[in-house]
């Protein structure tokens, strides 16, 4: 992938993580929620957050000075 790529894919990703705190957040807040739903809206929002740092570190290059 070129850079405008990786950026692309972070911006979604990014996007796609605050849409999972919104969506997480709005399950907490039903009566009687599903907690296995919860709990997975979570687990994918953790991959997010890899994937996420992934990019991250493949844009900005690691510099030893």
């Amino acid at each position: 992938m070129d850079e405008a790529e990786l950026r692309a894919r972070l911006e979604t990703a990014t996007e796609e993580h605050r849409d999972l705190d919104a969506a997480i957040e709005a399950l907490r807040s039903m009566p009687g929620h599903d907690q296995i739903q919860i709990a997975r809206l979570k687990k994918r929002k953790l991959r997010l957050r890899d994937e996420i740092a992934q990019l991250h570190d493949l844009l900005v290059p690691d510099i030893i000075a």
